[in-house]
């Protein structure tokens, strides 16, 4: 028996959400998923350092298993998958969606969405990519007593969002030693009406409102300092159209989003002139813009 699992990007925040909001991607990863026919665990398509028996894919299936008393064996898995790793772009969230899922197929199972997303946030330590990688969607989400809670919204579809990757990453570890513990009850106020603005601004697609209110104040500030390009592409990608400018859950990715494909276009192409100057007068440094689109089917079976 063998299964193919899509599981989109995600990207977790979005500006002014921190760790409650999260919005699935186009850019899809497939997991092809057949029994060893040697005895052996095979795993194709990543850096070889992850090829081991401590892949997160694997061991996602592996826990899965052992969590409902499912069968298990040893596997061949192939991975395709353009999601960039420890970006922000929620690649972690993908293997562990697919391993989970894969569990429940090749048990005979149909895949539980509530369970899946239940066993994944266990995993991962928190839902904000797990829960748009499971249900797709912009999808706000918090953990009470161990019980994940979803609210799911669809985005508007001419919304387009540019990813903006650095040949660099951000640890998440840093990007959460950087946060303050505390913040002003000021903050606190200007954060809550903001997020609950950003939702509807997505979901109705209104770009002003967008505009409006990505403003973060609570993790921005602080993670941005970790980028070093952060600035320039975000003054950059606001002057060329976009609404809005955010980091992609702790980065170094982030994200441009915009009213339309012109806009997308505009901050694609000035992205790409900046880089053609670095380059020319530095040598290259390998920063990729492309254009996204919100997703609205989370994990899938091919």
């Amino acid at each position: 028996m063998s299964v193919t699992i899509r599981v989109p990007a995600t990207s977790a925040n979005v500006g002014v959400g921190f760790d409650c909001l999260g919005i699935a991607l186009d850019l899809e990863a497939s997991f092809h998923f057949e029994a060893s026919d040697d005895g052996q665990l095979h795993i194709a398509g990543c850096p070889q350092r992850f090829r081991g028996a401590d892949n997160l894919v694997w061991t996602s299936y592996l826990h899965a298993c052992k969590a409902w008393g499912l069968p298990s064996g040893l596997l061949s898995i192939n991975i395709d998958s353009p999601i960039p790793l420890a970006g922000g772009l929620g690649s972690s969230s993908a293997c562990i969606v697919a391993g989970i899922c894969a569990a429940q197929l090749l048990g005979s199972q149909a895949i539980d969405r509530k369970a899946t997303l239940r066993l994944a946030t266990s995993l991962e330590g928190h839902p904000d990519n797990i829960a748009p990688a499971v249900l797709g969607g912009l999808v706000c989400s918090f953990v009470d007593a161990g019980e994940v809670t979803t609210i799911r919204f669809d985005v508007a579809d001419k919304l387009r969002f540019v990813a903006i990757v650095p040949p660099y990453e951000v640890r998440t570890s840093d990007a959460r030693r950087v946060l303050p513990s505390e913040v002003p009850l000021s903050v606190a106020v200007w954060q809550t009406g903001r997020c609950v603005a950003m939702v509807h601004a997505l979901e109705a697609g209104d770009a002003q409102l967008i505009a409006a209110c990505a403003h973060d104040r609570l993790h921005e500030p602080y993670r941005a300092k970790l980028i070093p390009d952060y600035e320039a592409f975000r003054c950059a990608s606001l002057a060329a159209g976009a609404s809005a400018f955010v980091i992609s859950g702790s980065g170094a990715t982030m994200l441009a989003i915009c009213d339309g494909d012109a806009h997308a276009k505009s901050v694609i192409d000035t992205i790409s002139a900046m880089e053609s100057v670095a380059e020319a007068e530095g040598g290259k440094r390998g920063v990729k813009a492309f254009l996204l689109h919100p997703c609205s089917t989370g994990a899938v079976v091919v």
